[in-house]
């Protein structure tokens, strides 16, 4: 833990958040980013709040107790995780309809939701002949690491999800009664708010992995965790590997897909500029922008070393 300077926390909850309060949290948190060093992202909405924010542990703890204030002290669904670097620029507080955005009316995780399953029982129950396992998260995150035999929705947001589950849920369930379903996401938001829409539909046995797979990745020693590869993370660590610390991957700062060492030895690669994701998605007056950026980008690296090396 030596020389990690910045405590990342990752939290949540479903809650009723009246507009009202909602606005005061807003402002006070931002004349904490006035006298103290705070960045993140967090979303606040009806249904309750979202969000990631890295700052020293001090300034943490300030906010931490903010929010318990405004939420009475509901569970966060806090991760923990620390840094030598700042993950964000800046905090950014984004008021929206929903704190992970599904397009559904009459979504109420607050009230009705599927069963928490920890990490250790976790294990047992997606190793179960009778439970099928399905990631809620987007392809390109699924693509950098996921549970074995996991179903791979193939969305590429979540508000596609509900639609993957009309046409292809049933498909999978030998016995709609019986099968246990077994959701999954990086902090479990996601799939208990998946779980929620479909015990609205209907469906029964329906479990989500508490705290995600940060939270799994955090419990689970090595030699039993069933989670492969990296766990994709929406700042700029890109993504966590099994010790959760910042793993191969980087970001493609043309289309933001993340690439791995191998991807930047193609031959369609070019830093800042394309990878083989988005080489037919831009033009080329676009490439010629995202080549003066990466050269400004460039000499701003140069500049820092020289004055860090001084």
């Amino acid at each position: 833990m030596k020389g990690n300077h910045y405590k990342i926390v990752s939290l949540y909850s479903f809650f009723p958040f009246q507009e009202n309060l909602i606005i005061d949290l807003k402002n006070e948190l931002l004349e904490i980013t006035n006298e103290h060093d705070l960045s993140g992202l967090l979303i606040f909405a009806s249904e309750g709040i979202n969000g990631t924010i890295c700052a020293e542990k001090n300034v943490i703890d300030i906010v931490i107790n903010l929010l318990n204030k405004y939420t009475e002290n509901r569970n966060l669904n806090m991760k923990v995780n620390f840094s030598k670097k700042k993950i964000f620029k800046k905090l950014k507080i984004k008021v929206k309809k929903e704190i992970v955005t599904m397009g559904i009316p009459d979504i109420n995780p607050s009230q009705d939701n599927g069963s928490y399953i920890d990490s250790t029982n976790w294990n047992k129950l997606i190793k179960h002949q009778n439970t099928i396992v399905i990631d809620t998260r987007n392809h390109y995150e699924v693509s950098l690491g996921t549970f074995k035999n996991s179903i791979n929705p193939n969305t590429r947001n979540f508000s596609e999800f509900p639609k993957w589950v009309d046409d292809h849920l049933d498909s999978h369930l030998e016995n709609k009664e019986y099968t246990n379903i077994a959701m999954f996401c990086t902090g479990g938001i996601r799939c208990e708010k998946a779980t929620s829409l479909l015990k609205k539909k209907g469906y029964k046995n329906i479990y989500h992995l508490q705290g995600g797979i940060l939270q799994y990745l955090d419990d689970i020693p090595k030699e039993k965790n069933l989670f492969e590869g990296e766990c994709y993370v929406f700042d700029k660590r890109v993504a966590l590997d099994q010790d959760l610390e910042k793993g191969s991957y980087s970001i493609c700062h043309a289309c933001g897909m993340p690439i791995s060492i191998q991807d930047q030895e193609r031959k369609e690669y070019r830093k800042g500029i394309q990878c083989h994701f988005c080489i037919d998605q831009f033009s080329d007056d676009d490439r010629k922008r995202f080549e003066e950026r990466q050269k400004q980008m460039d000499r701003l690296k140069v500049k820092n070393y020289k004055i860090y090396k001084d």
